[in-house]
């Protein structure tokens, strides 16, 4: 037999040996060649890729500032009108008041003197800065703050337009600095008329303090205008008094004449428009403005446009590296192929290029895993941050259910003060100032009750959750009924509340805690839903740990459905989306606490929230 290495006709008939009928290989000039094609093309697009995101990114990040500004602009201005509507009511509820009228008719100091105190705890009542009556000839002849150094007693304010207006027109508003205390408020004042005559004005200023601190919580900048652009309300206090644009000099000596605002300047802030939003100063803003109901007033939210460029920064940066990395590949994938063509030319080279591939190799997975792992913990901050804006959004949810009822329980109480206003007019045109009064007492009960539902809403809306602390059970019950109590009420649902110990408190953050009670309460009424005798039981009991038990007599929990109660996207009603008991569970976890199911002494489902004393 022949050594197949030598023979010549093994050779020629060798598939993997070249032969002069196989194609010739790219030399190296045409494998460099089309290498560095290859690159330019890549550098090309990456060089488009690169304009486009910015471009992109500088679109998104300008939208996403805008849909920020008006959601806060909206809901801040949402806070200064309940506070105004709050305050408005009062001046004209006290022109009918006997010792208001008694003080302005009779100008007697006994009757001066008696009103004082009147006034002094009805402002302490209603957190009203000062309320003062001014008689006819614009002499203070009451007021709130008749105690103190600064009391308005005895004071003229004929010049103030407040008073010339709410004589003239029966009301007048007016944003202006007071020229005994120098604080900055808004006056209210209504005239007081007895028999077609013009007795005098009673007058409320009201103070924005605790408002423009809540804006300041905020990362927007928040400031409210006056008709003369003059900056009266901000989050932001070295702006106050100082214009929103330039005003001219006729203007500015008007409310200098007035004292409206003192000695303040009234410079412009240094305000600049461009293509990409609004500076003030050196800071860049996307600018969202509403109206409200003050003359001439206006709020204008102006929303960093930093944090919404940086996020779409990074979102940009990331598609640049995901379109880096193809190119890369694809670029690695054109060297192996021009490697293996250069391999066929010598064995040795290709022993060693193939080493240097894979060394290559190993480099890029070590890099891959590396992104990946920073991918990873950004998707783990991501998921938080979903988290909270899921449970955010279940709030949200709760209350588009729950505002049918909350309306209805505003109504209630509106309605009565205008039939016992009424009533009131009655009692005085007959002479019975005392039934009147009554009647006042009692109106002035039910505005309270407006005031408590309103705020409990606004409470339950809030976005930003508080840090844990002493949470009372009795407070955060009777919060949670009035925002869902008008529902189960409407339904027909007996409803049994029982707290074993009143002065309990649970280590909790309210709002969150008011979100899981009324979540829980919600699937409750939906399990007795059409039931004849639908009824639900709330208990509270146990020291250490404190247990809050909500059960109903509904069909219960299907069997099917309790190794995965809790997990997000599992219910078992065809409309449900699964996240109630998810997001409930998730807060208990956070305040250290457990929810669990329990079987339920009323015959349906039943659940229990395990909570740490305070």
């Amino acid at each position: 037999m022949r050594n197949a290495a030598y023979d010549p006709e093994h050779l020629c008939n060798n598939p993997h040996m070249p032969s002069r009928s196989d194609s010739s290989p790219i030399g190296p000039h045409g494998n460099r060649r089309r290498l560095f094609v290859a690159v330019a093309a890549g550098l090309a697009i990456l060089l488009v890729a690169a304009f486009g995101l910015a471009q992109w990114a500088a679109g998104r990040a300008g939208a996403q500032a805008d849909v920020e500004a008006r959601q806060n602009a909206r809901a801040h201005a949402s806070l200064l009108e309940s506070e105004l509507q709050k305050f408005r009511l009062l001046p004209r509820v006290l022109t009918e008041f006997p010792d208001v009228r008694a003080a302005l008719a009779d100008k007697s100091d006994a009757a001066s003197r008696r009103l004082d105190r009147e006034l002094e705890q009805l402002a302490a009542r209603t957190d009203a800065t000062v309320i003062y009556v001014i008689d006819a000839g614009g002499t203070t002849i009451a007021a709130s703050n008749w105690r103190a150094p600064t009391s308005f007693v005895g004071e003229n304010y004929r010049f103030r337009p407040y008073f010339q207006g709410a004589m003239r027109s029966g009301e007048a508003e007016l944003f202006a600095l007071g020229t005994v205390s120098g604080r900055p408020g808004l006056y209210l004042a209504r005239r007081v008329d007895v028999g077609g005559r013009q007795l005098g004005v009673i007058v409320l200023k009201v103070e924005f303090d605790k408002l423009e601190s809540r804006w300041a919580d905020s990362a927007a900048a928040t400031l409210v205008t006056d008709a003369a652009g003059i900056v009266v309300m901000s989050s932001e206090p070295r702006w106050r008094f100082r214009s929103f644009a330039p005003i001219s000099a006729a203007t500015q000596q008007r409310l200098r004449a007035t004292r409206s605002y003192g000695d303040a300047r009234l410079d412009p802030l240094p305000v600049s428009r461009t293509g990409d939003g609004i500076r003030v100063g050196g800071d860049l803003f996307r600018e969202a403005n509403e109206r409200v109901s003050f003359p001439g007033g206006t709020l204008r939210l102006l929303q960093p446009a930093e944090p919404a460029r940086a996020s779409a920064n990074a979102t940009a940066r990331v598609a640049f590296l995901v379109l880096l990395i193809l190119v890369g590949a694809a670029i690695i994938t054109l060297l192996r192929i021009v490697e293996r063509q250069t391999l066929r030319q010598a064995a040795h080279e290709a022993l060693e290029r193939e080493v240097a591939a894979r060394t290559r190799d190993l480099r890029t997975a070590n890099d891959e895993l590396r992104l990946a792992s920073d991918r990873q913990t950004e998707t783990d901050r991501r998921y938080r941050a979903a988290r909270e804006e899921l449970a955010q959004a279940s709030r949200l949810g709760s209350i588009g259910q729950i505002t049918a009822g909350v309306a209805h329980e505003i109504n209630q109480p509106i309605a009565a003060i205008r039939t016992f206003a009424e009533n009131s007019l009655r009692y005085l045109e007959r002479a019975q100032p005392d039934k009147a009064r009554g009647n006042l007492d009692t109106i002035v009960e039910l505005t309270a009750r407006v005031g408590a539902i309103t705020n409990e809403l606004r409470n339950f809306a809030r976005r930003k959750p508080t840090p844990l602390g002493p949470v009372a059970v009795q407070s955060a019950v009777d919060g949670t009924l009035l925002l869902i109590g008008d529902r189960l009420r409407a339904q027909g649902i007996a409803l049994d509340v029982g707290i074993e110990n009143p002065a309990a408190a649970v280590h909790a953050d309210r709002v969150r805690l008011e979100q899981v009670l009324v979540n829980l309460l919600q699937n409750a009424v939906d399990a007795v839903h059409g039931a004849k005798d639908a009824r639900i039981a709330l208990r509270a009991h146990g020291s250490d740990p404190v247990h809050i038990d909500i059960c109903d007599n509904g069909p219960g929990v299907p069997a099917e459905l309790l190794p995965q109660l809790f997990t997000p996207f599992v219910t078992g009603r065809p409309d449900g989306l699964g996240l109630g008991l998810a997001i409930a569970s998730d807060i208990m976890a956070e305040f250290g606490g457990t929810l669990t199911l329990i079987p339920s002494p009323l015959g349906g489902a039943g659940f229990r929230l395990t909570l740490r004393p305070a």
